[in-house]
């Protein structure tokens, strides 16, 4: 009988070991082209509350081809990206998985993921205006950035860059492609250098005398004038006013930062415990205060630099329907010379 109890022992003990490191085992791999540094919060806080550990793959780019190469076998749990023509990209190429989550629906509107459920925004970046202090304007429409009064004050990054060929691709879903082409031609009239750097650099040729006005993503503003990027940079972030503009009859423009289930997750309910955290309270928070975005869940707040910019009214057309126009918007640019 001894031999009995002490074998039941034994395996209890094992039992109770192997559960425990079944416990401890658990984990999630996310592919990102996210800067690490980003993100590093977020998923911190995830690995506290849950116990469940993130292994992170950063890859400049290349995420969907990596992702394909690696078929059944890839270890990808969460497939991460900015701009919602990558996270479109990685839906239609197959490499994504329809959720069902109704944490996520409730958090993320339903213009700001995909239909199906096989991407969903967990930030959000409007598509602003810079402008020079002098002209005291406070409020602008899309469509005024064609108006002739503006000629050779625009400053703008390329026309092929995935932000600006959102907004290009809302317009056409706005107002058709032709009306879009003439909007387009019209910017370019308007323009005061060649289209070419960053957001930033917007910011820096305005308070350079170079142009008047210009286009830059919000986050950016964030990172000028909290001085981030360096004493420079906060002088060209403090130098401008900004000004939240609107689509005729609509609202701001917004481009995303999101993430999508991959098609082979070998760790699929953990991978949507992370989804649900980085959509909750506690992780939207968090995106707010790590790279000035805007949180996509309504109520959660933004960080004090984004917040005195104004309300963001996002507008209300699906970006999924935005995303239908890419290839068109793109070959737009290329047509009226815009970068030329």
């Amino acid at each position: 009988m001894a031999s009995v109890r002490v074998s039941t022992s034994l395996m209890l003990g094992m039992c109770a070991a192997l559960l425990a490191a079944s416990a401890t085992a658990a984990e999630v791999n996310l592919y990102t082209i996210r800067e690490p540094g980003l993100i590093k919060p977020m998923l911190d806080a995830f690995t506290e509350k849950t116990g469940i550990k993130t292994n992170t793959i950063f890859l400049k780019d290349g995420l969907a081809e990596r992702v394909a190469a690696e078929g059944a076998n890839s270890p990808a749990d969460i497939l991460m990206t900015v701009d919602v023509g990558n996270l479109v990209d990685l839906a239609d190429k197959g490499l994504t998985q329809p959720i069902k989550s109704s944490a996520l629906d409730a958090a993320v509107p339903a213009n700001l993921r995909d239909p199906e459920g096989r991407w969903y925004a967990l930030s959000l970046r409007g598509r602003l205006v810079y402008v020079a202090k002098a002209h005291k304007l406070t409020a602008i429409a899309y469509e005024d950035l064609a108006d002739p009064k503006w000629k050779s004050k625009i400053c703008i990054r390329s026309g092929q860059h995935p932000y600006n060929t959102a907004l290009t691709a809302a317009m056409i879903a706005k107002h058709g492609e032709t009306k879009a082409e003439d909007w387009l031609r019209a910017v370019k009239a308007n323009l005061a250098r060649k289209p070419t750097g960053g957001d930033r650099e917007v910011a820096r040729d305005i308070l350079g005398g170079v142009c008047d006005i210009g286009v830059g993503n919000s986050y950016y503003v964030g990172l000028m004038r909290s001085g981030a990027g360096g004493p420079d940079q906060k002088k060209w972030g403090d130098s401008v006013d900004i000004v939240l503009p609107k689509f005729a009859g609509g609202g701001t423009h917004v481009n995303i930062s999101g993430a999508a289930l991959a098609k082979n997750a070998p760790n699929r309910d953990s991978a949507l415990k992370l989804l649900e955290f980085l959509a909750s309270d506690e992780g939207q928070k968090l995106y707010a205060e790590a790279n000035f975005e805007y949180p996509v869940k309504k109520g959660v707040k933004t960080s004090p630099i984004i917040e005195d910019l104004g309300q963001l009214n996002v507008d209300a057309m699906s970006l999924a329907d935005v995303a239908k126009y890419r290839k068109q918007a793109s070959a737009l640019a290329d047509k009226v010379g815009f970068d030329n």
